[in-house]
């Protein structure tokens, strides 16, 4: 599967989460997982996680948030620095930095969603 974020169901999905908009993120991602194949789709719905865990978030569910994180590290623990055009290692990066506010209860105002960016290519 090649990943196109510029277009389709991966791009909406790419602009709601970063709009803060996790619910339908999630909802956009889910259209691509449930075609994807292997590694493909085990990417995907650690991108999912992500999502779910923002919202949980929003709705101040952050033990749910962590638990997301968690299971979306993970999945997403065993790809490479970069994968499918995103920064894999800024993602788990940021995941990390998410789960240890949420465990000393030091949600700094500062921090941001986990970071999803696509990478431009060549």
């Amino acid at each position: 599967m090649k990943f196109d974020w510029t277009q389709g169901a991966l791009a909406e999905g790419l602009r709601r989460y970063q709009e803060g908009e996790f619910f339908a993120a999630h909802e956009a991602w889910e259209r691509v997982w449930l075609e994807a194949l292997e590694p493909e789709k085990t990417f995907v719905q650690g991108l999912i996680q992500v999502t779910a865990a923002f919202y949980h978030l929003q709705r101040n569910n952050p033990r749910g948030t962590a638990q997301l994180l968690r299971a979306a590290l993970g999945r997403l623990d065993c790809y490479p620095a970069c994968f499918g055009g995103i920064s894999v290692v800024l993602l788990r990066n940021d995941i990390r930095e998410w789960l240890q506010a949420l465990e000393t209860g030091a949600l700094a105002p500062q921090l941001s969603s986990a970071r999803i960016r696509a990478e431009q290519s060549n």
